[in-house]
């Protein structure tokens, strides 16, 4: 199970402190400093058949300076992948990316059921 997070954003540190808590071991990935790939969000994408936009930080300050409310209906899934993997604040996090599964965000139901 792998951990995608910005330790300074407070969604993530709950849905750390969650995962410590209930002994859930899981191996740690700084979001900004690993920012996932185009390979790998197109696998995520596939695998788990996400819908691209789910992927975005919409409530981020680089998803709002860079307009992308406006600009996402427009660009191809090629377009959105890319600069997905351009910059790791434009993805929403924490990720928890498991075998079967992947979650976006942090729902506390939604972290019961990894047990």
């Amino acid at each position: 199970m792998q951990f995608i997070e910005y330790p300074k954003c407070s969604t993530c540190q709950k849905a750390k402190k969650y995962l410590t808590e209930h002994n859930i071991n899981f191996t740690d990935r700084m979001i900004k400093e690993e920012t996932p790939t185009k390979e790998e969000l197109t696998n995520w994408i596939q695998k788990y058949k996400l819908d691209i936009k789910k992927l975005f930080n919409t409530s981020g300050l680089k998803y709002r300076e860079l307009n992308l409310k406006e600009k996402l209906p427009c660009m191809t899934d090629k377009e959105k992948i890319e600069l997905l993997a351009s910059d790791g604040m434009l993805i929403k996090r924490p990720i928890l990316v498991m075998d079967n599964k992947i979650l976006l965000g942090f729902k506390e139901k939604e972290y019961q059921e990894i047990k």
